[in-house]
């Protein structure tokens, strides 16, 4: 089975978290926590911490093995497998639905008179491509693509900065610390969903004590390297758009790339901003795909190519279910907020403490 490095680890981990979420988040949290919603960005993604530290104190417990065989030895053959079958059927719909995100960000950007399908089945052959060559190459893509969203993101900042209104998170903590609540529960489910990721991952890093204590610290800087990033993203709209329109434009970072302008000869870099948004789509998505064809081999035991192209047509046909812009946002938040965020909240304590009481009774007998 091939490994990954603990760089390839941070990188891969840090770009799926990151993934697609640095154009809804300021629409979110602001919803929830109005100007004060930027506040709530870091708290929301360090829930990640404690998880991911749980994951991986599983994974030393039971090397080589990803979260649902983990599953099926400590909950029993048939809670694991029902397990499995929730965990494959959330990730398979939320890909999908990102599938779809993919035409529609761009339809309504840069390329209104493409046809969707073709966006559909660009995205989803760069997902079968990248995942059949192996989590290495997946993660060395990752290495390529993640500094480019840092830089776009760092840029579209930068640049916007003479454009903000000070006044405009004034005044602070009015209504107290709730908005800020509010708003960590709206990014909470970005950070339960790479622990879908993370359930699969884990069978790939390299085992030993000092290897995990580096996989350790790299959870603390996946986590708290997003979640800065997206506090920032989130500051810079509230000081240009205002709340209010912070909260009406879901993708009001390309409403910046639009804006920007660097000493008067170039402007308007969102189609740039653009190529660099559909790496990170295709990294979301295929972490997604990868960890629905690890849950059919290991719950069903289906694998091999022909599984993986029946894989993308149920990714292709679901994609085209949602092609309107308002439903399909909202449907992605309906799978985040209920579907994703209560399973993966409860799947990985009960999954640790489980374990812990085993290990205490075996050790209690010994």
């Amino acid at each position: 089975m091939e490994r990954i490095s603990q760089h390839q680890f941070v990188t891969l981990g840090a770009a799926v978290l990151m993934g697609t979420t640095f154009l809804p988040v300021a629409s979110i949290v602001t919803l929830a926590g109005s100007r004060d919603g930027w506040m709530s960005v870091l708290p929301g993604f360090a829930v990640g911490v404690p998880y991911g530290l749980m994951v991986l104190s599983l994974s030393e417990q039971y090397p080589r093995q990803n979260l649902l065989q983990i599953s099926e030895m400590l909950l029993g053959k048939w809670i694991g497998k029902l397990v499995g079958s929730v965990f494959i059927l959330v990730t398979v719909y939320l890909g999908s639905l990102l599938l779809g995100q993919v035409g529609d960000v761009y339809q309504a950007s840069i390329m209104p008179l493409t046809p969707l399908w073709l966006f559909y089945l660009g995205g989803i052959l760069l997902v079968l491509l990248l995942i059949q060559s192996g989590i290495e190459v997946f993660a060395r893509f990752s290495e390529l693509v993640f500094p480019l969203i840092v830089i776009a993101l760092l840029q579209s900042i930068v640049f916007s900065i003479p454009r903000i209104e000070r006044g405009e998170l004034m005044p602070i903590m009015s209504e107290g610390v709730k908005p800020i609540f509010l708003g960590a529960f709206k990014v909470m489910p970005f950070v339960m969903t790479y622990m879908l990721f993370l359930a699969v991952l884990i069978a790939f890093v390299p085992v030993g004590k000092r290897e995990f204590g580096q996989l350790r610290r790299g959870i603390w800087k996946v986590v708290f390297m997003v979640g800065i990033l997206d506090m920032l993203v989130v500051l810079i709209q509230l000081l240009v758009f205002g709340p209010t329109e912070t909260i009406r434009l879901v993708y009001g970072l390309l409403v910046l790339g639009k804006m920007v302008e660097i000493s008067r000869t170039v402007a308007g870099v969102e189609s740039l901003f653009m190529g660099v948004w559909f790496g990170a789509a295709v990294i979301k998505i295929g972490s997604l795909f990868f960890a629905a064809i690890w849950g059919l081999e290991t719950i069903f035991g289906l694998k091999g190519s022909k599984w993986r192209a029946v894989m993308c047509v149920v990714f292709l046909g679901i994609a085209f279910m949602y092609e309107r812009g308002p439903s399909l946002i909202i449907e992605i938040g309906f799978v985040d907020e209920y579907l994703i965020m209560p399973f993966v909240s409860v799947w990985i304590p009960v999954l640790w403490g489980v374990s812990r009481w085993k290990k205490a009774q075996s050790g209690g007998k010994g």
